[in-house]
């Protein structure tokens, strides 16, 4: 391709070149990549290779032995589940004004719901995901999100809250005319909008497939521009260090797949390729004795003299025992390390009350009100853009709204219901509601009670 596109102007561009450069190479995005990876199945042990030391002491690569690359993926059960234990069920809203609750049920709709399930699942593997606001072709709201390795942050802060720009590199396949061909693409997003680049060789340049040139608006509404009040990335963050979840668990998780890889790799060892020792072996090497072996099942001996000819082996005893109980261990630190459950607990074996059930769901809970706490303050900065489109379509907004994830927790329901029964005397009955188990939606079912209320003085 060479340069035949010519370098751009754009704010800091050398400072911005060795921030991309330090950022692609540093650790932190090597992990969240390799979360990513993991959750798909595609872990270390996929690449693993079985060696011994050489004649020069070095560790040479073996070919003729069994080689189990098994993948007993833990962790993406733990991501999977702590994704449906806190977003499994839609959340609910609570507010003053019943309109603007209405209105933000309309934008929280269920497409919306299965991105912030997909979100959550990149939170916890890359630490950090990243919701982007933008209006569509028919000018109506519209979300998209970004994975962590993607998106480059450049925070104004060392807290993390508050974004001066952000830069998004990934890669696009193009075709060339002979080819496919990746290409690395930039997209700087500030304030006022965002500038389309293109990365090469480290430097950053003009991209040809870029709508305009120079700093583009976010959107236009009606042929005008309508940006926003600041860069249009929201930070959605796993925890306030934005650790990737592998980061906790990945040297268990590696070593409960070489544990199941090195136990299948003992049970398929046999006769053929376990350790031989050869008396008086007929033949010319090693090699013709493992051709033969392994073509005809035979082998020829001679017996000379007082020297008899044989073949024996030498058999390593394994207790399948040991492998157990490594495994078990290894299990149950990953759910422990990573503040999962495990749903065959004996806590709850003959007693299913909600002590058990809650105790069992401790260390998950702990996860997810830490989780719950970094959601809430992003959905507040979601609000902010949620509210400049509202008032574009000419539409008002007021009051605070607080949001309600409600949990996929095992309950012994007939226990909860007889709790809510009781407390009905002394709790408001808008309390009352939200806690009942049957209720995903408390302002929707006290709108019902009223209606039913309505109807039955109707009738009398």
């Amino acid at each position: 391709m060479g340069w035949r596109r010519k370098a751009v102007a754009v704010q800091d561009g050398d400072i911005l070149e060795r921030e991309i450069a330090a950022w692609k190479t540093s650790r932190q995005r090597a992990m969240q990549i390799k979360g990513f990876a993991y959750f798909v199945g595609q872990h270390d042990i996929c690449a693993r290779q079985r060696t011994a030391i050489g004649r020069d002491g070095k560790l040479e690569r073996l070919e003729n032995v069994p080689n189990s690359r098994l993948v007993n993926n833990q962790f993406g059960k733990l991501v999977t589940q702590k994704t449906n234990y806190l977003l499994g069920k839609p959340f609910a809203m609570e507010g003053e004004d019943a309109a603007y609750i209405g209105r933000l049920r309309g934008i929280f709709d269920k497409r919306f719901l299965r991105l912030l399930k997909n979100l959550g699942k990149a939170m916890l593997c890359g630490g950090i995901a990243w919701l982007y606001p933008y209006y569509d072709e028919n000018g109506a709201l519209a979300f998209r999100m970004f994975p962590a390795y993607e998106i480059l942050p450049l925070w104004q802060d060392s807290e993390h809250t508050r974004l001066e720009r952000a830069v998004r590199v990934y890669l696009r396949e193009r075709f060339d005319g002979h080819a496919f061909v990746l290409e690395e693409k930039v997209e700087v997003y500030g304030p006022a909008g965002v500038q389309c680049l293109a990365l090469e060789n480290g430097r950053l340049i003009a991209d040809e497939d870029a709508p305009g040139a120079g700093v583009l608006p976010y959107s236009f509404w009606g042929g005008a521009s309508a940006g926003w009040p600041c860069v249009p990335l929201v930070p959605f963050k796993a925890n306030e260090n934005e650790m990737p979840l592998l980061q906790r668990v990945k040297t268990l998780q590696d070593g409960l797949n070489l544990m199941f890889s090195d136990f299948e790799n003992r049970m398929q060892e046999d006769p053929r390729n376990t350790i031989l020792v050869l008396k008086n072996y007929d033949g010319t090497d090693l090699g013709e004795f493992r051709r033969n072996l392994a073509q005809y099942g035979a082998v020829k001996v001679r017996t000379e003299g007082d020297a008899q000819g044989g073949v024996e082996t030498l058999k390593v005893e394994f207790n399948a025992e040991n492998y157990r109980v490594i495994l078990s261990l290894l299990r149950d630190a990953i759910t422990e390390n990573g503040m999962g459950f495990d749903a065959r607990d004996t806590r709850l074996s003959g007693n299913p009350n909600q002590m058990n059930i809650r105790s069992m769901y401790s260390d998950i809970d702990l996860d997810a009100d830490e989780m719950e706490t970094e959601m809430q303050a992003s959905f507040e900065e979601l609000l902010t853009f949620i509210e400049v489109y509202l008032a574009r379509a000419g539409e008002a907004s007021s009051g605070r709204v607080t949001f309600l994830f409600n949990r996929d927790m095992l309950m012994s329901e007939s226990e909860a219901i007889g709790n809510c029964t009781a407390s009905a005397q002394m709790l408001s009955r808008e309390t009352v509601v939200a806690k009942h188990p049957w209720v995903d939606d408390p302002q929707r079912e006290l709108e019902r009670l009223r209606r039913q209320e309505a109807a039955g003085q109707e009738q009398l």
